[in-house]
């Protein structure tokens, strides 16, 4: 079974020297497909190759693809910034002789602001690629996920499609059998129309009433209808059997289906023809809402 679904969800957590990541997927019925990216600060630059990777697998869809980044631990590094300890050196030398005291200790010198710097330290472009990479296998397990789930539900709704071609199939099946189809049912139907009409005057020619049936006939008939409903049915048995997204000619199958039903309802001649074609139009309406699912 090929059919996929546009609905799924999918996580995968991953961890890196010292960062944590987590990226999840979610994805609902869209015409075409629409990719958002919510990236963490810093790591937009990774959205490109992601979007590429997100188009490799996915054929349609409104997918919402995020990424959340913790670092366990900051690695920090303490300089000494020479220049301001000169500075506070000269100070120091110089309030000493102005005061006769003993300079300042090194300690003191050391714990003036500036002086001595805690910063972050740089992460090597080496290193950078090296997370990423990580990050971009772990975008990889996410997609597989939701490539899995929208695959599972795909399987779903093909169970379901079938069932209603099954149904639809029923339907054209009774009306093609309906006994108010036959041309010598609709001539006794006028006749009695008729003589109810005349108060039973037979004054009417027998031949011009065959006539007459005949032509109500061929107006009422619906056998066109139903040969494009059987092809219809063929069509999309044979499209929930192919590779690739198959929702758009499903989608427009339904429409065609719709089409038929309409026809058929508006010439039905009988209570029997008519309420199987209402049930027709019924099932063709839940068909037409499980394939707006299908990729």
């Amino acid at each position: 079974m090929t059919v996929k679904s546009m609905t799924g969800f999918s996580a995968s957590d991953g961890v890196h020297a010292e960062t944590r990541w987590q990226w999840e997927g979610r994805s609902v019925n869209g015409r075409n497909l629409e990719l958002r990216f919510r990236m963490p600060p810093g790591f937009d630059g990774l959205e490109r190759d992601a979007r590429q990777r997100c188009q490799d697998v996915l054929g349609r869809g409104n997918c919402s693809i995020s990424l959340r980044i913790q670092r366990e631990a900051i690695t920090t590094e303490i300089r000494l910034n020479e220049a301001s300890l000169r500075q506070a050196l000269a100070v120091a030398k110089a309030a000493s002789e102005l005061a006769a005291m003993p300079p300042p200790t090194l300690d003191s010198l050391l714990a003036m602001r500036g002086v001595v710097e805690t910063v972050d330290a740089q992460e090597s472009d080496e290193a950078r690629k090296v997370l990423e990479a990580a990050l971009l296998a772990g975008l990889d397990q996410m997609l597989e996920g939701l490539a899995a789930a929208r695959a599972a539900e795909g399987e779903r709704l093909a169970a379901i499609v079938h069932g209603q071609l099954d149904e639809i199939a029923g339907l054209v099946e009774k009306i093609t059998g309906a006994a108010s189809r036959q041309p010598q049912v609709i001539a006794d139907r006028l006749a009695e129309q008729i003589a109810r009409l005349t108060e039973g005057d037979t004054a009417l020619d027998p031949e011009r009433l065959h006539q007459e049936a005949v032509l109500l006939a061929s107006k009422a008939d619906v056998q066109e209808e139903l040969d494009r409903l059987r092809a219809h049915i063929g069509a999309a048995r044979s499209l929930l059997e192919e590779p690739g997204p198959t929702g758009r000619k499903l989608e427009f199958l339904a429409q065609e289906f719709n089409r038929e039903a309409n026809t058929i309802c508006s010439k039905a001649n009988d209570i029997e023809v008519s309420h199987a074609g209402l049930a027709l139009k019924s099932v063709i309406d839940q068909f037409r809402e499980q394939v707006a699912n299908i990729e």
